[in-house]
């Protein structure tokens, strides 16, 4: 654990990637293996990842990203993409899921079942859509450890339009919206102004509150 806290001190957000230097395809394997294990509510899994390696594509959202080099000097560009809706046929595809991998039923998880298509199907669109991102970011949590782990740089990034991200990757046809997109590859140091500077967050005490 001291060895994971350490490479967590080691990472930041880079803001300049090597275009040279590619990211093995492992790790990026286990980095998205980290984002598949996470935790999500329910375990309903309510967003994807794309992985845009294609040059052209990251040429097309690099201007819709506010131009940041990272888009296209990156090894693997994740954009983490949310459900646009809780649907019965989205929830029951993961209850379905859940029976056949574990090969049984569950009364008590039937009813949960029956609960949630009795709920999420009926809130709005917007709300759902929501809740499916916060989920995404969840995962975005995961990837970015794990990135860390492999001692692979990464920069979580909010300033894109998702709307034209959306459009690029043609999400909206299966029923998704972007939520952040995430760069791995590697930092080149000697064009990377924030490289060398220290780290800095709120002392323990500022930012840990036990109540006991």
């Amino acid at each position: 654990m001291s060895d994971l806290i350490q490479k967590l001190k080691w990472r930041y957000a880079t803001k300049k990637m090597n275009p040279a230097k590619a990211v093995p395809q492992d790790k990026v394997d286990r980095i998205l293996e980290a984002a598949r294990l996470t935790a999500t509510s329910s375990g309903l899994q309510p967003y994807e990842i794309f992985v845009v390696t294609n040059p052209e594509v990251r040429e097309k959202i690099k201007p819709v990203a506010w131009n940041q080099g990272q888009i296209t000097d990156c090894s693997h560009l994740l954009v983490f993409a949310a459900w646009d809706n809780y649907t019965a046929d989205r929830i029951n595809m993961m209850f379905d899921l859940t029976n056949d991998e574990r090969g049984f039923k569950n009364e008590g998880w039937e009813n949960y079942r029956q609960m949630l298509l009795s709920t999420y199907p009926a809130r709005d669109a917007e709300v759902n859509y929501q809740h499916a991102a916060r989920q995404a970011y969840i995962g975005l949590g995961s990837a970015l450890i794990a990135a860390a782990y492999e001692e692979v740089d990464s920069t979580p990034m909010e300033g894109f339009d998702p709307k034209a991200v959306d459009e690029i990757l043609g999400l909206k046809e299966r029923g998704l919206r972007s939520v952040v997109i995430l760069p791995l590859g590697y930092r080149e140091e000697d064009k990377d102004w924030l490289v060398n500077l220290k780290k800095v967050r709120r002392p323990n005490e500022k930012f840990v509150t036990e109540v006991k």
